[in-house]
């Protein structure tokens, strides 16, 4: 009896495990799997073999390892034939993608068995030179007029994860139909001797592998220098005002240095120690620009420099955290909801005060994303238009209203869109969240309200003052596993099917499920209205006293998250409105939760 039958493993598991340490996987991968057999090691084993690791909505995204759960070479290699087959049926000829790739471990090795299994089925590849934001590969997608474009991220998850997205010819990612139809294919490729891979000699030698150099990044650069609304006050500040910038040891550091530098901007510090590529990130425990804790090299420097701002953007720089000195010489952190309610306000009133505004101009958000920037865009006539969260969806609806400018029908021109998780774009060059564009204008607004003598702080105070209060809280509760999965299926199934009365003393006034796609009220058991949104596993919870709590399970990690707002309209009286809100906020997230963990 071998090491493996005498696992107390099932034989299905047993017969998926054995393949993999036969000789069609090569040597590391065969070594990796007999060594956790060896170790008796059935827990890692399950977690390894139980699934295959699922080609989803955006992609793949996982822990990086042997194992049909894992993100390794050869879940890219099917994950890539499945696309490559898909593209063959939607394109006839001359087809040909892009490639980006970030600091990330595996990366760039991920990247290059992506582009040999492209040339395999004769399709062209574009391929960075070296690693580039996420939003780079967007625009690149676009400006080479590709078919497809792939970047190999898993953005800010931890160092153990790696992962693989999809954008469509427009350079936004996949969304319906594509996405399902990528799906279906890439379930049918099953055997790894069915996927056609061949060396990068041979890719090279039929002209199918093509490096991109920096014509690209010109481009690319030249049209986020386009953006900037009020250089010439940049330059009038530029020898006063002190940006420190930390990458996160993320693919943000060239780009938005170089984008700052372009824009005028002279002093910008970089953080030195979080300033090379490494797919380890080992001054953080997590690279996400979104918690203080990564931030805290940043953070000591802007106190050395006497700094005004810092920027901080995650490993694939879409998305960018900032803090701002307040009136005590303190740094505080912005939220994403901050952030872009700032610049919705900055880039609407700038534009408006240039005549610049577009008459047909719009602002999108998503649905967990503060409601103060529809109110703020509501004050200059620009509509706000909501969409699930993930900026495939903000893509998405630029598209649409591209497709009807172009076939000369009424449309609208997009202007700003934004998420609550730091992910922002200006512009509609580029069809993803761009830390590159964001840290710019964050920069750009830090500039301009340097020279009319205010702080950023002061700043949203009188946004609040002029449109309301609102306060957001995200919890995250990660449940690992099979366990975990089930744990958070019964969350939403239970407040779903069968909810409080009251949250906090607060009643449940009506609730959004958005599975089923309709809002109803709790009191008269009616439905009020559908939502014109795909079905997604999302609940909204309306309280009394306008809170607010939007339940979802994360697409991309073991997590579900809940989103808790609080909001005033009236903040003529804002320090006593911030207690109000605040003191409300925390003592709804507290009972909340307790709810949460008693199920």
């Amino acid at each position: 009896m071998t090491d493996l039958e005498k696992l107390n493993l099932s034989d299905e598991l047993k017969n998926k495990i054995k393949e993999w340490t036969d000789k069609g996987y090569d040597e590391q991968t065969r070594k990796e799997i007999t060594d956790l057999i060896a170790k008796n090691d059935e827990k890692e084993l399950t977690d390894r073999f139980y699934k295959d690791m699922e080609f989803g909505t955006g992609g793949l995204r996982g822990v990086i390892g042997a194992g049909t759960n894992r993100m390794n070479k050869y879940n890219v290699w099917k994950a890539t034939q499945g696309l490559a087959n898909y593209l063959k049926e939607q394109f006839t000829d001359n087809i040909s993608v892009a490639i980006a790739y970030d600091s990330r471990n595996f990366s760039e090795s991920f990247s290059l068995e992506t582009a040999l299994v492209f040339a395999g089925n004769n399709i062209k590849v574009h391929l960075f030179e070296s690693l580039r934001p996420t939003p780079m590969l967007s625009f690149t997608v676009r400006h080479l007029k590709v078919n497809a474009g792939i970047v190999i991220t898993a953005s800010h998850n931890p160092p153990e994860y790696n992962g693989y997205k999809v954008y469509w010819q427009d350079g936004g990612q996949i969304v319906p139909p594509h996405d399902k139809s990528i799906i279906e294919h890439v379930k049918k490729v099953t055997a790894i001797n069915s996927i056609k891979h061949i060396s990068r000699e041979e890719a090279e030698k039929n002209g199918l592998l093509q490096i991109i150099g920096k014509e690209v990044d010109k481009a690319y650069y030249e049209k986020v220098r386009a953006l900037s609304i009020n250089p010439e006050i940049i330059e009038k500040v530029a020898d006063d005002i002190k940006i420190v910038f930390t990458p996160i040891h993320g693919s943000g550091n060239i780009p938005v240095r170089t984008a700052l530098a372009n824009a005028g901007f002279k002093n910008v510090f970089i953080v030195k120690e979080q300033e090379k590529p490494d797919g380890n990130f080992p001054t953080v425990k997590s690279p996400n620009p979104e918690e203080a804790a990564t931030l805290e090299y940043g953070l000591k420097l802007c106190k050395e420099k006497d700094a005004d701002l810092l920027l901080a953007t995650d490993p694939d720089s879409d998305r960018v955290g900032a803090a701002v000195k307040n009136e005590n010489g303190d740094f505080e952190l912005l939220n994403g909801n901050q952030i872009a309610s700032l610049l919705t306000h900055y880039i609407l009133s700038q534009l408006k005060e240039k005549n610049r505004l577009p008459e047909n101009g719009l602002i999108i958000k998503t649905i967990v994303t503060t409601d103060l920037i529809t109110n703020i865009a509501d004050d200059f006539h620009i509509p706000t238009e909501e969409v699930l969260t993930g900026f495939k969806y903000i893509g998405e609806r630029i598209k649409i209203y591209e497709d009807l400018k172009n076939e000369g029908k009424p449309s609208k021109q997009y202007i700003f869109g934004g998420e609550e998780s730091y992910g922002m774009l200006a512009g509609d060059f580029v069809r993803d969240k761009d830390a590159v564009i964001s840290a710019n204008f964050i920069a750009e607004m830090a500039a301009y309200l340097k020279f009319n003598n205010k702080s950023i702080l002061q700043y949203l105070d009188e946004i609040y003052s002029q449109y309301g209060y609102y306060k957001e809280i995200l919890k995250s509760i990660t449940m690992k596993g099979v366990d975990g999965l089930d744990k958070i299926k019964k969350i939403m199934e239970t407040f779903r099917n069968d909810p409080p009365n009251t949250i906090n003393d607060m009643k449940i006034m009506k609730i959004a499920d958005l599975q089923k796609g309709i809002l109803y009220d709790v009191t008269s058991k009616k439905e009020e209205k559908k939502y014109n949104l795909p079905s997604s596993d999302v609940l909204i919870l309306f309280l009394e006293n306008n809170f607010k709590i939007t339940m979802r399970p994360s697409g991309t990690e073991p997590k579900i998250k809940f989103y808790i707002v609080g909001s005033e309209k009236d903040a003529s009286n804002l320090e006593e409105t911030k207690k109000r809100v605040n003191t409300g906020i925390d003592s709804t997230t507290e009972k909340f939760l307790e709810l949460v963990h008693q199920i």
